[in-house]
């Protein structure tokens, strides 16, 4: 078979071709040098990062004839560098502990440990996938590892170091491999395009070292892949349709939707990508990637790409974590999902269910409805005219400003501030007339003091700040409540008493109260004592009062 896929047939041979890993190389060349050589060596990394090419080059290097000492770099042109790269040397045993975990196939290799080699400088044992062995494996090979002879070396490579007993690693010298950076994976891949004399694209290489997340094998395997896909040439649409791939400005008209709370324009976009006969993971992906995008720009100003700077700066930076957590919620999510279609339109319907509540957001009814289209449009009306009358309006300074303030507390606001305490707190929350997803997220706010005229509150630290817009609506609704304007501090700490965890006991009490009420009954207590039967409580109805 002549041909060779390019990760063979372009295979490093020495450690100057070695694509990154820079910090394994010269450790290695510096013990060569210095002639200051472990006995086992250990090296551990993802997939298709250079474990055993390093590996191999390293034993190349131990038993190259061009000198009379190990070399820095094997000359791969005397006879033991041509047989070890052929892997017909003698003194070269490579072995798959994946097909052979045995007991008695490690006993078996160790046997000729004791003697020397015949034909080269060194006796070198390459033992790829080590954690593949059994216990008992590893047990017979500890004790050749804590005292091989002066003409042993022993090379071992894993994926999953964490599997590789301890005993075996304070026996071994570990080099812990880094994924290749996509800069490198790309240049790499325009060498290797150049010497085979192939056409390309810039986006077809930035998709495919992209795609090969770190692994330089991964990314040669998807090259093989894009050449034969794109009849010997790389071009960007036959590569997005290799991938299951599209273009980012898909996405950005979706997000700019979603950012405008438009579920009609979301809908359409989402269609225009379900249209093109993607993988909707991908989708996902590339969703994930641009709000990163966006993120990373509101926060380092870093970016080139306009519509990302466009949404940087009309999205709020809480909205964009809130929408980033979301999708990756539904990514880690995704397999599990019957439809993936639907997994992915379920993520879109989160993040517009989730927008921060805006002037302009007025609720949408039914067009089959006349009379309740022509009550949305009246009360619309009657918004946009409280919101004029309240722009036009002077800040009030004191409750007898307050147009809006009930009459029957303007004569107790001083003394309810005054004693403003948790528990009152708890209560007055409950009373405020707040949307949904405000009241959801202040509930999780612990009362901390009302001091100067100012509400100092309580988060835990992994909630998120809330946006300007929503600690408006929430001081609004409390000048509403309590006749005055106050200002809002909020920190952050170990919460344990809120209005959410305060109605819960409510909620609970009462329940406990009439799960009581029930167990009085003659009837009930008969079945429950005579059958060792017990009340589940989401079967007690709450009564309406």
């Amino acid at each position: 078979m002549s041909f060779q896929v390019l990760a063979r047939k372009y295979r490093p041979a020495t450690f100057s071709e070695v694509v990154g890993q820079e910090h394994i190389l010269k450790a290695l060349e510096n013990s060569i040098q210095h002639n200051k050589l472990h006995q086992a060596y250990i090296f551990s990394g993802t997939r298709g990062v250079g474990k055993t090419t390093i590996a191999r080059i390293f034993a190349k290097s131990l038993n190259c004839q061009k000198g009379e000492a190990p070399q820095p770099e094997p000359c791969n042109e005397c006879t033991a560098c041509l047989e070890i790269k052929a892997g017909r040397h003698v003194e070269f045993l490579e072995v798959d502990a994946a097909s052979r975990t045995g007991v008695d196939d490690m006993r078996e290799l160790l046997e000729s440990v004791q003697y020397k080699p015949v034909s080269a400088r060194y006796k070198i044992y390459l033992i790829d996938e080590v954690h593949m062995l059994s216990k008992s494996s590893f047990n017979a090979l500890l004790k050749t590892l804590e005292e091989p002879p002066a003409h042993v070396f022993f090379l071992m490579a894993t994926t999953e170091i964490e599997k590789v007993p301890k005993t075996i690693l304070s026996r071994c010298l570990q080099l812990n491999l880094k994924i290749i950076p996509q800069n490198q994976i790309r240049d790499h891949i325009v060498f290797l395009l150049d010497l085979e004399g192939i056409k390309y694209d810039e986006e077809s290489l930035n998709l495919i070292a992209s795609s090969a997340q770190g692994s330089i094998r991964d990314g040669l395997t998807l090259l093989d892949q894009a050449i034969a896909h794109g009849n010997g040439m790389l071009q960007s649409d036959q590569v997005k349709a290799l991938l299951g791939t599209i273009d980012q400005s898909y996405i950005i008209e979706l997000i700019n939707h979603v950012a405008s709370s438009d579920g009609d324009g979301a809908y359409l976009a989402l269609n225009k990508i379900t249209e093109l006969n993607v993988e909707y993971e991908q989708v996902l992906k590339i969703i994930i990637s641009v709000l990163h995008k966006i993120s990373l720009h509101q926060q380092l100003q870093h970016s080139e790409d306009a519509d990302v700077k466009r949404l940087a700066e009309i999205i709020d930076p809480q909205i964009i974590q809130l929408h980033y957590e979301i999708s990756l919620n539904a990514l880690s999510k995704f397999h599990v999902h019957p439809h993936p279609k639907q997994a992915l339109e379920l993520c879109i319907l989160r993040m517009l269910a989730f927008q921060p509540l805006s002037e302009s957001a007025v609720p949408k009814i039914e067009k089959k409805n006349p009379k309740l289209v022509s009550e949305s449009k009246s009360s619309k009306t009657n918004v946009v005219k409280t919101k004029k009358l309240r722009k036009e309006e002077p800040k009030p300074k004191d409750a007898t400003n307050i147009g809006s303030v009930p009459k029957e507390l303007s004569g107790k606001n001083s003394s309810m501030l005054a004693d403003l305490d948790l528990h009152s707190w708890n209560s007055i929350f409950n009373s405020l007339n707040l949307s949904m997803f405000v009241s959801q997220v202040f509930s999780e706010f612990e009362f901390v003091g009302f001091t100067d005229n100012t509400l100092t509150l309580k988060k835990s630290d992994d909630l998120i700040n809330p946006t300007e817009g929503l600690k408006t609506e929430f001081l609004e609704a409390i000048a509403v409540q309590l006749g005055q304007r106050i200002s809002l501090v909020i920190k952050s700490g170990e919460v344990i008493a809120t209005p959410a965890t305060f109605k819960k006991e409510i909620a609970q009490t009462q329940l406990n109260d009439r799960k009581d009420a029930l167990l009085k009954n003659a009837v009930v207590k008969d079945i429950v004592e005579t059958f060792g039967g017990k009340i589940i409580d989401e079967s007690i109805k709450k009564v309406s009062s």
